[in-house]
């Protein structure tokens, strides 16, 4: 229980780290693919946010060198593609339905969620196992 509970909090920091990234590039960019744009960043940051947190705490995984780190790294963000259509189809999904400026910060709040829950055993499964 302990584990999840740490795990529910960090996935809310990582959601919290990419629509704040998001927010940002919203504000500092208006022009054409402005949401595109914004979901690849807030993606971006919110990978690395999660990938530390897990690899620390929940998996408790100590790389050997920055080799092995970078594959780590790079087999946690290949399992995180699938979840990433997750997230951004529901994302755009509420922009393009919903008719309201959060729709979108909604859309991709639901769409991280259901994608961390899938991502969780993705990893402990095939980048974090022992």
């Amino acid at each position: 229980m302990k584990l999840t509970l740490l795990y529910a909090i960090f996935a809310l920091a990582a959601i919290l780290v990419n629509l704040g990234t998001q927010f940002i590039s919203f504000r500092l960019y208006h022009g054409s693919h402005a949401l595109y744009l914004a979901l690849a960043l807030g993606t971006f940051t919110g990978l690395l946010t999660k990938y530390v947190l897990d690899k620390k705490y929940i998996f408790r995984y100590v790389s050997r060198d920055i080799l092995e780190d970078s594959r780590k790294f790079t087999a946690y963000a290949c399992m995180g593609l699938f979840t990433t259509f997750i997230f951004w189809g529901t994302e755009i999904g509420f922009d393009l339905y919903f008719e309201f400026e959060q729709a979108k910060y909604l859309g991709g709040a639901l769409g991280l969620t259901a994608g961390y829950a899938l991502k969780y055993r993705l990893d402990k499964k095939w980048v974090f196992r022992t």
